[in-house]
């Protein structure tokens, strides 16, 4: 009997529709500005509804030591989950790009988060660093290029990444309250 190999990978995407996304972009830049746009919806305690698009709701809550249901993610575990979503995406548009096929993607993740605020009802010291204070990303991946190619693959991703950019750079931000 004889040892059969075979050599699994990532399902890929369209090559040909990433250059031509890319080539778009290029002649045009204005085209890649956009608004996103989500709601939430709170359904009872800490549940939380999130819409985007026609897509199925997201629920986000929290664990039950943070007074959830424990149902979901909370919603700093989904921003970790985004980013790591975005660097997942961008690897594998990088090595589409450069004709590497991918046989693993894993993004692993981990954030400190300073919660004695309680949402602005507890320790409110001033001095406090408040949000995801470090960050700490560790890739796994694979795929039919050598070690040079895949760190090309991944320093691309990270400095293109617009997530890893959301996390690494101040934005500007405004909040409006409607009574009703």
């Amino acid at each position: 009997m004889t040892a059969e190999t075979t050599t699994s990978h990532l399902e890929g995407i369209d090559a040909a529709a990433l250059d031509k996304l890319s080539c778009a972009a290029k002649d045009d830049p204005s085209t890649g500005r956009k608004t996103l746009k989500a709601k939430t919806v709170c359904e009872a305690g800490f549940r939380n509804m999130n819409y985007v698009r026609d897509l199925e709701p997201v629920l986000i809550s929290e664990p039950s030591q943070l007074l959830g249901d424990n149902s979901a993610p909370n919603p700093t575990e989904m921003a970790l989950g985004a980013l790591g979503s975005c660097i997942s995406v961008g690897l594998l548009a990088n090595a589409t790009a450069r004709g590497v096929t991918l046989s693993k993607i894993e993004v692993n993740l981990e954030g400190d988060i300073d919660i004695s605020a309680v949402w602005g009802t507890g320790d409110l010291d001033t001095e406090k660093a408040l949000g995801v204070t470090d960050v700490r990303v560790n890739i796994v991946m694979d795929g039919d290029a050598d070690e040079a190619t895949l760190e090309e693959i991944h320093q691309s991703a990270m400095d293109w990444s617009p997530v890893v950019n959301t996390f690494k750079r101040p934005v500007q931000f405004e909040s409006e309250l409607t009574v009703g």
